[in-house]
Parts: structure tokens; C-alpha cells; sequence
């Protein structure tokens, strides 16, 4: 079985990789809207959000968003004020922002034409705070039919060209490493295709923003003209009295030949793919062999136990070997703790399942990245939608655990997760509220996701719960004896945490890569699309963690330890601490946090995601450690 195993996994890889040269295909309301000459295009503005720079050994330097129109970046805002975007809960939850904008565009009009925005007048405590946002790399964020405004840039290692997302407030290097200079000039650059020759409409297929520091004068002519060509001095903003600023921009259209199904290729850029397939080949090889060990116990050590145990004659004294066999009376015996081990469990399949699926709809390409928040919409709804599954996975393992208060069991598994992630989540929105970043969560969605928990997810628990209960707890093919076995000593490597950690490697060894890239699009404002890599680095992790908590488990039995529930669970969830481990070290090199609230979101986000790793790696672990349990110990003959 282990080996049919190994082989539907080196299938998937193949398939994937048939997968991942695909072009994608995008589904949900992302059809092409189609402008004819003149018609007016809209620019909307989101959230300024900080960013690496090009630089190999750059650090983000924020984990704070700010709104376009905070009154600190006196940017212009359009006639009868700024007007808010309707938004996804996923979109709104990741700190988009969006609104419209002053800028007056027309498709095909105004070509290379420079045009006066607004001036505006910066005050010292003002200009103070945009050159630190500035120094923190901040990026501006526009959105030009679904498309967010980019840079090019290249891949040094591969040299693609690619779209950058977002564009840099302002420049800080060199002579202007002191005092910043802003930009307060911007070349933006439409690119347009027309499907047909004869077609008199037209589809935006890309946008790219040159941004520009325009000093010198900034009074505007009587006639509204100025010069927009490249100037020699730069703006900067001073510190000690009022800096007039004049914000001008130039459209700029440019035909290509990209058609609309595409454009998302430019943006989707994958750093250097090869990476990615060497961590998912050496993931596979660490797979297989690990598939061959199992197989190798399962089919020869453990059959030729079973094979003597079975052969042997029953008035032996049977008692005279060692081993797992000796613990047959032992094995199923009620664990400490087991109204906890079962939430934990329930609520690890309902990640799990929330897990599984998503991955699912980002490979079949529903969550189209022009659906801004689509990713974790999908996320929470299905998270939501399988409260039920949590409910009855929790419910039989607390009656095969031999627990009895089902009514209990049914309420912790639907309140005690949920409540533990919205109080984390709530405090890291109070950090956010205090340094007035638009990261904020807004009342009204914070009621929504009490909405969806209270009105959806928990009844759904308490249904699953009852359905749990009413099929009643897994059958076992041994007796327990009714008094406990004595347990002999354990080899250090075998105790708990000891166990825990070294068998957290593999999995971990499986994903860290990847991990890198994950890290990277929720902190520093990468987009990440490679879900086909991403999936497949999934589907590792879970059959290592399967395997390597199955072989630990065996090695407890061995040592004549019963005590394998929590084992498996703690064993199942090693690589949350490792990820633990990593997350610090990212944050030690690749981060350069100086404000207290960006340290401790940094750290809040970093525990949830541990915590949602140790749930599902060890429930998979606790669960394929039941099977194999169960299936050891039906095959034997016990008297």
C-alpha cells in the first residue's frame, strides 16, 4: 500500500508539472470590459504599503498600511471627496482600501500629454512623516481596470522582464539618503490591445507607472501648461517650514500585442522557477524513501511478528517476548486529557478540509488574482461551511476515546479555537487602530465574521457533533486490561518533545523552500501564484507527516509505551516548531522593524500560523497513527 502510494504521488507530480507550463484561465466575474475611443478609464487608488527593494539584502522595514488619503500625504483628491470601492471580506480583511481618484483619463486621448493635478502645501510634522514612509520604502498603489499599476523590473537571474506591483513613493538613495526626495510627478503608461483590426473597441492589457522627483518651481502657469520633461533637481520636503508641491502626471498609450487572456502573465512572475523544482524533487525523493521504510516495517518486520504471535501455541508463555504485542491489553486505553486531544483534532480536520479545497479552486484557477481577496474569501467561507466536519470528527474521536460528556465536547470544539484566533486577531486590530493604519478591520466586518461564526460555523458543529455522536466511537479489536501496564524506561529520543522536534524535520525539510516564498507574498506585499507548487509541496508535507509520526509511533509501541495518542499528535505537529524557528530567522534577516506595532503584528501573525500548523500536521499525524494502530493490532491473535 505504501508503495502504490509513493507511486500516485510521483503521478501527481507529473500531472502538475503538465499543470504548472499551462496558461491560466481565469472564471469568476473577471470579464473584459471594452473601451472605445474616448470613453473615460478609471484609476483607483489603494492602501501605500511597504515593500523590499531590488536590493539582494534588503529588509522590510513596516508591516503598517496606510490609507491614500491620510491627511499626512496631502495627495489630491477628486471633486465631492474621496468615494469608497465596494470590496470582497477577503479583499477588505488583507487591508485593501480602494477609492476613486482625480485622475482624468480617456482611452486614446491625451497622448504624452502632461497635465497639473493639484498643488498642495506640506507643513514640517507632515513632511516628517512622508520621508519616514519614504525611508520605510513605501509603495503607491494604483488600479487601472482590475490592474494594479507596476514597475519593471528584471529577474537577475534569469533575466525575464516582469511587473512589479506598486511604485515607490519617493527616493532615498545616494545624495538623497538624508533627505529624501518624493515623487510627485508620474508617467503612466497604458498598454492597450485591440482584438481585431477592424474592432473599434479596445482592452487595457497592462499598466506601468514611471514615477518621477519634479523640483524646481512648483507654481503652475496662468494657461495650466508646465514642463513635465525629465528636471534636474529633485523635490524635497522640508522639515522645519511649509513645502509647496505640485502633482502632475502624463498618460502615455501604448498598443501591444498581448491579448486580455494574458495579461496576467507579465504580473505572475515565479523567481526562478528551478528553485522551486529542486525543493519539490528532493521533497518527493525524501518521500519515497520514507514510503520504502514504511513499507519495509510494515511488510516484513511487522508481518513476521504477526506471523509468529499468531503461530505460536496458546498455552506459550507469550509474555516472554517484548515488544508492541505486549501492550495489546494497553493500547486503546483512555488517554489524559481527552476532551482536549479530540477539539484539537476536530478542529485540525476542519483546516484540514479548508485547506484542501482551497488549494483545489486556486489549481483549477477560480480565484482569478483580478478578484482582489478572492484567495482568502474562499478561505474563511469554507471554513465556515465545515464547521460540521469539526463537530463530528471530534465527537467520534472523544467517544473512541472513551469520554462521555458529549455535550461539552460538542461546545468546546465550536467556540474554544475560533474564540483563542478572534481575541489574537482582535488585539493585533487594536496595535493597528493605535497607529492609524488602514490594515484596521472595520467594525462592521469584525460583526460579519462573528455573523458567519455564531450564525453559521458553530450550529453546523453542533450538527456535526450530533451525527458524531449517533454513529458512537470506532470499534477496537483488543480488549484494554483493567489494570494499567507498567511502562519501562524510554530512550531520550523517544520521550515527547525530544520526539516531537526530530520528527518535525522531514516535513518541515519538505516546505521550507516554498515557505520562503509564502512568507515573503504575506509580508512584503508579494503576489505568489504558484499554486500548482504549492499544492503538490502540500501533498508532501501531509504523506511525510503521515509516515514519519507512523514509524515514531511504532518505535513507542516497541519500547512497550501505550501512551501513543498524544505522542502521535505532538509527533504529527514537530514541524510547527521549526516553522516557529524559521519565522524568527526571517524575522532576524530578512526584516528591519523599528516600530513596536509592526514588531508585534509580525509575531501575532507568526503564532497564528504556527498554531494552524501544529493543528493540522498533527491531526494528520494522530489520524494515520489510529489507522495503522487499528490495523496492527486486528491482525494479531490475542487470547
Amino acid at each position: 500500500m505504501a508503495r502504490s502510494a509513493c507511486g500516485l504521488w510521483l503521478l501527481g507530480a507529473i500531472v502538475l508539472r503538465r499543470l504548472s507550463t499551462a496558461h491560466a484561465f481565469y472564471l469568476p466575474g473577471a470579464a473584459p470590459h471594452d473601451y472605445r475611443e474616448n470613453e473615460k478609464v478609471d484609476l483607483f487608488v489603494n492602501a501605500l504599503t511597504p515593500m523590499i527593494s531590488g536590493d539582494d539584502h534588503a529588509k522590510l522595514k513596516s508591516l503598517i498600511n496606510y490609507d491614500y488619503y491620510n491627511p499626512g500625504f496631502h495627495f489630491c483628491q477628486p471633486e465631492g471627496g474621496p468615494k469608497k470601492e465596494p470590496e470582497s471580506l477577503g479583499s477588505i480583511l488583507f487591508g485593501d482600501r480602494i477609492f476613486n481618484s482625480p485622475y482624468d483619463i480617456n482611452m486614446l486621448q491625451d497622448n504624452n500629454t502632461c497635465k497639473v493635478l493639484c498643488t498642495e502645501t506640506i507643513p514640517p510634522e507632515d513632511a516628517k512623516f512622508i520621508n519616514d514612509r519614504i525611508r520605510e520604502d513605501y509603495a503607491i498603489n494604483w488600479l487601472v481596470d482590475g490592474l494594479p499599476a507596476a514597475e519593471t523590473k528584471e529577474d537577475k537571474k534569469t533575466g525575464d522582464v516582469f511587473f512589479d506591483m506598486g511604485f515607490n513613493l519617493g527616493y532615498d538613495e545616494g545624495e538623497f539618503k538624508e533627505m529624501p526626495a518624493l515623487h510627485n510627478h508620474y508617467n503612466i503608461e497604458l498598454r492597450y490591445h485591440t482584438p481585431t483590426s477592424s474592432s473599434d473597441v479596445h482592452r487595457i492589457v497592462g499598466v506601468l507607472v514611471w514615477p518621477m522627483s519634479r523640483g524646481g518651481t512648483q507654481e503652475v502657469p496662468s494657461d495650466g501648461h508646465v514642463d513635465c520633461s525629465e528636471s534636474a533637481t529633485a523635490i524635497v520636503l522640508s522639515e522645519t517650514q511649509n513645502t509647496t508641491v505640485t502633482y502632475t502626471y502624463r498618460v502615455m498609450w501604448i498598443e501591444s500585442e498581448t491579448p486580455w487572456a494574458t495579461r496576467w502573465d507579465n504580473y505572475l512572475h515565479i523567481d526562478d522557477p528551478r528553485i522551486h523544482w529542486f525543493s519539490l524533487i528532493n521533497s518527493i525523493i525524501v518521500v519515497v524513501l520514507l514510503c520504502l521504510m514504511v513499507s519495509m516495517i510494515l511488510l516484513r518486520t511487522v508481518s513476521r511478528d504477526i506471523s509468529r504471535y499468531n503461530a505460536m501455541d496458546l498455552s506459550e508463555d507469550v509474555q516472554e517476548d517484548w515488544g508492541w504485542k505486549l501492550v495489546h491489553g494497553e493500547i486503546f486505553r483512555t488517554p489524559n486529557n481527552p476532551m482536549v486531544l479530540s477539539v484539537l483534532v476536530g478542529n485540525g480536520a476542519q483546516l484540514c478540509a479548508m485547506v484542501g479545497v482551497t488549494l483545489i479552486f486556486a489549481l483549477l484557477g477560480f480565484l482569478s488574482p483580478s478578484n482582489r481577496g478572492s484567495l482568502a474569501t474562499v478561505m474563511i467561507v469554507c471554513w465556515t461551511f465545515f464547521g460540521g466536519i469539526s463537530g463530528y470528527i471530534s465527537s467520534r474521536v472523544y467517544a473512541s476515546l472513551g469520554g462521555a460528556n458529549k455535550r461539552r465536547n460538542s461546545f468546546f470544539t465550536a467556540t474554544i479555537m475560533p474564540t483563542f484566533v478572534f481575541a489574537v486577531v482582535f488585539l493585533l486590530n487594536l496595535f493597528l487602530i493605535a497607529a492609524g493604519s488602514s490594515g484596521a478591520v472595520p467594525f462592521g466586518t469584525i460583526l460579519l465574521v462573528i455573523i458567519l461564526w455564531f450564525g453559521i460555523s458553530a450550529p453546523l458543529s453542533a450538527v456535526g457533533s450530533y451525527f458524531g455522536s449517533k454513529h458512537g466511537g470506532i470499534t477496537h479489536p483488543v480488549r484494554v486490561n483493567q489494570i494499567p501496564r507498567q511502562i519501562p524506561p524510554q530512550p531520550k529520543y523517544l520521550r515527547p518533545w525530544p520526539a516531537a522536534i526530530l520528527a518535525g524535520i522531514l516535513p518541515f525539510g519538505a516546505a521550507f523552500i516554498e515557505l520562503f516564498f509564502v512568507l515573503s507574498s504575506l509580508f512584503a506585499s508579494r503576489a505568489y501564484y504558484a499554486f500548482g507548487f504549492l499544492a503538490l509541496t502540500a501533498a508532501v508535507v501531509a504523506l511525510t507527516t503521515a509516515t514519519v509520526t507512523i514509524l515514531f509511533t511504532y518505535f513507542i509501541l516497541c519500547a512497550e509505551d501505550y501512551r501513543w495518542h498524544w505522542r502521535a499528535f505532538l509527533t504529527g505537529g514537530g514541524s510547527a516548531f521549526w516553522l516557529l524557528a524559521y519565522g524568527i530567522m526571517y524575522f532576524a534577516f530578512r526584516l528591519s522593524l523599528d516600530s513596536v506595532t509592526s514588531v508585534v503584528l509580525y509575531m501575532g501573525y507568526l503564532l497564528l500560523l504556527v498554531l494552524f500548523d501544529f493543528l493540522i500536521t498533527g491531526t494528520i499525524g494522530f489520524l494515520a497513527a489510529y489507522w495503522a494502530v487499528r490495523r496492527l493490532y486486528s491482525a494479531i491473535r490475542v487470547d
